[in-house]
């Protein structure tokens, strides 16, 4: 019978010490391939199994290159966490200060852009390599708050020998993934980290809300921003005929005319004045207005040729999909539900209902509703390359799955049934 995991913050919020005892005694025998008294946290087992796997030395810290300044103040100034810092530093650094922690904020990358609160344990972050400019990815320094978050897409507290990497072990940290409310995909990691005396059992929930205060503010600055595109919209549109819509740089859409409304129109990658094909659409002429497209619909036969479609499954927390025929090619960047929604597809290109989908993914075939909602939002930019009743790809395209040289890293984040079937660690 497998021994039962360990409940961490229960057992540290009593005796932080012997929590990192029992913890330390755990890792060594998981690393010895031995059974300890006690399993890790599946989130953590999942974890070193990966990293295992990946070659990373738990005995050795492994530093990569230091971003450089400028490096890191471009980054910054591109980021869209720069837009929600003060919603962090309110939430966060006041108590992280008198609680001897720090607040490190990371990109995508996983590369620390801003690191603030108590100056001691600032210091001993640096001991770490904690740093600014420097990469925390799961895959780069082991398991920890800042990595081990983005690959999973969910607050994870790691608490002393839990990380990976021995010396990381007088350390504990909470993170928590921030995404794009728009279309979920991760856009950084907010963590608060300090010495494993410090720890405290409602760290974690503390750090999860003020992230969602974060994805919050970022969905208010998004609909003030296509209030204020409404505007421009309005006297351009009225002076139009046949089918148009005003849509924002990344394809969000203000206004339409002559058209159902629909919340996206999938533009190019890097969009420019002049006729593109639309999936949506179809032949599209795209004119620039201050802070966004006017999309005209050019009522033109579609070009002919066939249509090739490319799911990329191959690189870790990049999921994307791209399109490409006859009229040229885009990519769409997927959120972990979507890549897997469209993986099963494409394992099942006869097509899936919305029960028979809703089963593969949750395990439960009642759950057909939020099935439902989330294909909408991929018709969305798919468009007219997915068929319904059942959802499947068009019989006339052509699709491909690149998928990561180890099964075992197929879509990490993913507890679906059939996902974890084609990884090997299903039941």
């Amino acid at each position: 019978m497998a021994n039962s995991p360990m409940n961490v913050a229960q057992l540290a919020a009593v005796d932080a010490a012997r929590a990192a005892r029992v913890l330390n005694e755990v890792r060594e025998a998981r690393l010895a391939g031995q059974r300890a008294r006690v399993a890790p946290r599946p989130v953590i087992e999942q974890s070193w199994d990966r990293l295992l796997r990946s070659g990373v030395d738990p005995e050795h810290d492994f530093r990569s290159g230091l971003l450089s300044s400028d490096e890191v103040r471009r980054r910054r100034e591109e980021s869209p966490l720069k837009e929600v810092l003060p919603v962090l530093r309110e939430g966060l650094l006041s108590v992280a200060d008198v609680a001897h922690h720090i607040m490190v904020v990371a990109d995508h990358d996983g590369r620390v852009l801003w690191r603030e609160g108590c100056t001691p344990v600032l210091r001993k972050a640096d001991g770490l390599g904690f740093e600014l400019g420097a990469d925390w990815r799961e895959d780069v320094v082991g398991t920890n708050g800042v990595g081990t978050p983005a690959v999973v897409r969910r607050p994870v507290q790691v608490f002393a020998a839990e990380h990976f990497v021995r010396s990381h072990a007088t350390w504990t940290c909470a993170g928590a993934p921030i995404t794009d409310p728009r279309d979920g995909r991760l856009i950084g990691v907010v963590d608060v980290s300090g010495p494993l005396e410090t720890m405290h059992p409602a760290t974690l929930a503390w750090v999860d809300s003020v992230a969602k205060l974060a994805e919050a503010r970022l969905r208010e600055r998004h609909l003030n921003a296509l209030e204020r595109l409404r505007a421009v919209a309005a006297p351009v549109l009225a002076r139009l005929t046949g089918r148009a819509a005003v849509v924002d740089r990344d394809g969000w859409t203000a206004a339409v005319t002559g058209m159902p409304y629909t919340n996206r129109i999938a533009l190019p990658k890097s969009p420019a004045p002049g006729r593109r094909w639309l999936p949506a659409l179809g032949l599209c002429a795209l004119e620039p207005l201050d802070g966004g497209w006017l999309v005209r619909a050019v009522d033109e036969p579609s070009p002919p040729g066939s249509t090739r479609i490319v799911l990329d499954l191959a690189r870790p927390r990049r999921w994307s999909v791209t399109v490409s025929g006859s009229a040229g090619a885009w990519s769409h960047e997927l959120s972990p539900r979507h890549a897997e929604l469209l993986y099963l597809l494409a394992v099942h290109r006869r097509g899936r209902s919305a029960s028979g989908l809703a089963e593969d993914v949750f395990g439960d075939p009642g759950r057909t509703v939020t099935v439902r909602a989330e294909m909408s939002r991929v018709r969305r930019y798919l468009g007219g390359f997915l068929e319904h009743r059942p959802y499947r790809f068009c019989e006339d395209a052509e699709v491909e799955v690149l998928l990561p040289d180890d099964p075992r890293d197929l879509l990490p984040h993913s507890t679906a049934p059939t996902v974890a079937g084609s990884r090997g660690t299903g039941p």
